[in-house]
C-alpha cells in the first residue's frame, strides 16, 4: 500500500474513531484513548519539530549554493531569481487576500491547543519601525544560539548568508558545498522516515480532534479547502499565465498543450521532484525551450520556486489564527509572508513536505506546531493541486528565461 493510501486511511480511520470516543463521554475508555493518542502524536509531532531547523538549514544551503552552476550564467539565474521572487510574492498576495475576503476558519473557536498556544509568547502589534526594529534583534544573532533555541529565522538568514559565501568562494569551496549536499541527502533520508510513521500520527491527531472539539472545524474545514483550491487554480490559470502572454511571448493554450503530461504527473505524484525529468522533457520538446536553459532553471526553481506552497502557508495561518481567535496585526501578516516564501525556498519537493515547513510559519507568530492536525484531513488533496501549480511555475519561468538570454553565448550546463 503507497503512502498517499496509507494516509488517507488514516484519515478516515481517526475521524471515524474520534466520532467513536464521542460516544463514551467521561469514561476510563475515553480518557485511556485520549492518552495513548496524545503520546503517538506527540511522538510525530516531536520528530517534524526535531528535523526542521536541519532540513531548512541544509535545503537553503544547498538551494543558494547551486547558483554556483551559473557562475559563466550570471544574467540567467539573475532573471531566474527575479521571476522566482515575482511568481512567490504575487501568490502570497493572493492566499492572504483570499483568506480575508473570505474570512476563513472565523465564528469558530478552537481550544485543543490552548495549552500549547499559552507556552508561546505572540508577538504584540508593531508599528512598521519597530517591527523591523525586533525582526533585525531576533535573526541577528549568533547562529548557535538559534540553533539550540530553534529560531528558524535567525537559522534562514545565516543559512542564507552561508550559501552566498559558498556562491562567491567558488571552487575553494567545492568540498564544503559536497558536504552541505550530502547533509541534505541524510536529512531527506531521515524525513522520509519520519513520514513512514505519517499515519499513525494522523490518525492520532485526528481522532483527538474530533474527540475534544465541536464538529463545526470540520465544515469550517471544508470552507478552507475550498478557498485555497479556488485560490491556487486561479494563480495557475489566470496569474501565470498573463505573465507567461507578457514577458515570454507564449500563447497560454499552446503551453498547456505541451505541459500537459508533466502537469498530471505532478497531480499524480505530488512531488515536484519526481516530475522534474518529465518537466525538463517537456519544455525543451513541446516548449522550444533550449537545454542549456531547461537544465538549470527547472532544477533550480524545483527548490527555489513553489508558489503554491507559499500560497497554501500563508493562508493557512491566518486559517488557523482565525479558529484560534488570534487576531494577527499588519506586522504579524508580514512576518507570515516573508516566513512563508522562506519555507517555500526550503520545502524538499517530495509529498506532504509542506507539512514540515508548516510548522515554520506557524512558530513566526506564536501558533503551536501541534495545530497542523487541523490541516491533515486535507493536507493529501490539496498537495496534489499546490504541486501542480509549483511545477507549472517553474517551466513558465523556463520560458521567459530562455526568451530574455538568446541572446547570450551559454555553455552547456550538465546536471
Amino acid at each position: 500500500m503507497s503512502l498517499n493510501t496509507q494516509i488517507l486511511l488514516a484519515a478516515i480511520l481517526g475521524v471515524a474513531f474520534g466520532f467513536i470516543l464521542n460516544l463514551f463521554p467521561e469514561t476510563q475508555f475515553l480518557s485511556a484513548s485520549l492518552y495513548g493518542l496524545g503520546i503517538a502524536s506527540s511522538i510525530f509531532i516531536g520528530l517534524l519539530k526535531m528535523l526542521l531547523v536541519p532540513l531548512i538549514f541544509s535545503s537553503i544551503v544547498v538551494g543558494v549554493s547551486n547558483l554556483q552552476a551559473g557562475g559563466q550564467l550570471s544574467r540567467t539565474w539573475k532573471i531566474t531569481l527575479a521571476c522566482c521572487v515575482t511568481t512567490t510574492t504575487l501568490a502570497l498576495i493572493l492566499g492572504l487576500a483570499c483568506a480575508h475576503l473570505f474570512k476563513v476558519g472565523q465564528g469558530v473557536d478552537i481550544v485543543m491547543f490552548q495549552d500549547a498556544m499559552n507556552q508561546h509568547q505572540t508577538p504584540d502589534t508593531l508599528t512598521p519601525g519597530s517591527f523591523f526594529t525586533n525582526f533585525i534583534q531576533n535573526t541577528l544573532i549568533n547562529p548557535f544560539k538559534a540553533f539550540s533555541e530553534g529560531n528558524v529565522l535567525a537559522v534562514v538568514v545565516f543559512s542564507l548568508f552561508l550559501g552566498v559565501a559558498l556562491v562567491k568562494g567558488g571552487e575553494k569551496f567545492r568540498s564544503v558545498r559536497k558536504l552541505s549536499q550530502q547533509f541534505f541527502d541524510i536529512m531527506m533520508m531521515m524525513i522520509g522516515w519520519v513520514m513512514k510513521l505519517a499515519p499513525i500520527g494522523i490518525f492520532a491527531l485526528l481522532a483527538k480532534l474530533i474527540a475534544t472539539e465541536d464538529i463545526s472545524v470540520l465544515s469550517r474545514l471544508a470552507e478552507f479547502a475550498a478557498v485555497v483550491t479556488g485560490t491556487t487554480i486561479f494563480h495557475g490559470v489566470v496569474v501565470l499565465p498573463l505573465l507567461l502572454w507578457i514577458f515570454g511571448k507564449m500563447n497560454p493554450i499552446t503551453f498547456f498543450k505541451g505541459t500537459r503530461a508533466a502537469l498530471i504527473t505532478a497531480f499524480a505524484t505530488s512531488s515536484s521532484s519526481a516530475t522534474m525529468p518529465l518537466s525538463m522533457k517537456c519544455a525543451q520538446e513541446n516548449l522550444g525551450v533550449r537545454p542549456q536553459t531547461a537544465g538549470f532553471v527547472i532544477p533550480l526553481g524545483t527548490q527555489l520556486n513553489m508558489d503554491g506552497t507559499a500560497l497554501y502557508e500563508a493562508a493557512a495561518a491566518l486559517f488557523i489564527a482565525n479558529l484560534m481567535g488570534l487576531d494577527l496585526t499588519l506586522g504579524q501578516q508580514l512576518i507570515v509572508c516573508a516566513t512563508a516564501m522562506i519555507a517555500s525556498l526550503g520545502a524538499p519537493g517530495i509529498p506532504s513536505a509542506g507539512m514540515v515547513t508548516m510548522i515554520m510559519v506557524l512558530q513566526s507568530v506564536g501558533l503551536p506546531a501541534e495545530a497542523i492536525a487541523i490541516l491533515l484531513p486535507i493536507d493529501r488533496l490539496l498537495d496534489t493541486v499546490r504541486t501542480v501549480v509549483n511545477v507549472q511555475g517553474d517551466m513558465m519561468i523556463s520560458v521567459v528565461v530562455d526568451r530574455h538570454t538568446r541572446d547570450l553565448d551559454m555553455p552547456i550546463h550538465s546536471n
